[in-house]
């Protein structure tokens, strides 16, 4: 009987460390209004929501991957735009986080301005170079290719991103599949880069899939969504994705 513990035992130790995976935190952050929520959503349930609101405090959701035969978890923390609902949980944010999602709408200039303080607010809540980060311009489904004013160009994202150590992506939440198309710029024609979010999700894990023995955050025993509206205890939502 006791041997037959034992083995008992030691089955179930094997079959929960395979059932481990890494668990990252990934940071996504942006203006008010720019799309993060629809963003995550389609990340991580593989469809643009029916109906949000506003973000108060933060949304996670999950995304559960296997890379390159490694089963990964990546926790995409969506905060609030809005200074008056993210100023009491700012440094909460960004503790261990592993990466950063930076988001703008690519039909709203004054969102890609913002992004600066996106990028202090990094700085002053200690996070380093070393963690990747990742521009996402979004809404890209709305970009009018006859127009040359009141959007962001891609040459001007691309530099941003060089500048700081980003790997640029253009995509949209809503739209299903993108394809690449042409637009006119007065007489010259111009190329617009169009990604899938599927192609953004799957370039973060990868990216951290190569990092070396990260601080992983605490595992949570909820799959799915929940707001932390200051220290309340989490609420769950109804639906669950991953």
């Amino acid at each position: 009987m006791e041997s037959s513990l034992e083995f008992s035992s030691s089955v179930g130790s094997v079959a929960s460390q395979l059932s481990r995976c890494r668990t990252f935190k990934v940071l996504v952050i942006g203006d008010s209004g720019v799309g993060k929520t629809c963003l995550t959503h389609r990340l991580c349930a593989g469809q643009f929501p029916s109906g949000v609101e506003a973000t108060i405090g933060v949304d996670f959701r999950e995304r559960a991957l296997d890379v390159d035969g490694e089963k990964i978890k990546l926790q995409l923390w969506d905060t609030a735009g809005q200074e008056r609902f993210r100023k009491s949980m700012v440094q909460h944010y960004y503790r261990n986080v592993h990466a950063v999602l930076f988001v703008y709408d690519v039909t709203f200039p004054a969102s890609f301005s913002g992004l600066m303080s996106w990028v202090e607010e990094c700085r002053q809540n200690s996070v380093g170079q070393e963690i990747p980060r990742f521009l996402v311009g979004n809404k890209n489904d709305l970009r009018d290719s006859r127009r040359t004013d009141g959007q962001v160009s891609q040459e001007r994202a691309l530099s941003f991103a060089k500048a700081h150590g980003m790997m640029f992506f253009e995509t949209s939440a809503k739209n299903q599949s993108l394809k690449r198309v042409n637009g006119q710029r007065g007489d010259k024609e111009v190329l617009y880069q169009q990604d899938k979010v599927e192609d953004v999700v799957m370039a973060v894990a990868a990216k951290l899939k190569r990092q070396k023995k990260p601080t992983m955050v605490n595992a949570v025993p909820h799959s799915g969504s929940f707001k932390v509206l200051n220290k309340r205890k989490p609420e769950k939502e109804l639906w669950t994705c991953c």
